[in-house]
């Protein structure tokens, strides 16, 4: 799939430097995946939750939350963002 941009991921590891390299092993897994269905991306994201039409995936042992958007049949990722735990709990994000 193609991540059409990797600056939240960035950007959020310059704040939370400890979320670096599992915000980039996900972006590594989601870029060499061609997912079809949530069926075949739960397949290789097993924490991944779809809530309304974003998916919701665990980060760094459940410490942070991606929010993404994503396109199957154009095989196109979109981070709408990137929370901590807490911050996802609020739901400011919905």
């Amino acid at each position: 799939m193609k991540l059409i941009s990797n600056k939240a991921l960035r950007e959020f590891a310059g704040i939370h430097p400890d979320a670096d390299e599992p915000l980039q092993a996900w972006r590594r897994l989601v870029e060499r995946g061609s997912f079809q269905t949530f069926a075949e991306l739960r397949a290789t994201f097993a924490s991944v939750d779809k809530v309304g039409d974003r998916y919701v995936f665990n980060i760094g042992g459940n410490k942070y939350r991606l929010i993404a958007s994503m396109a199957f049949s154009a095989q196109m990722v979109w981070v709408k963002a990137v929370l901590t735990h807490a911050d996802y709990d609020k739901g400011a994000w919905k």
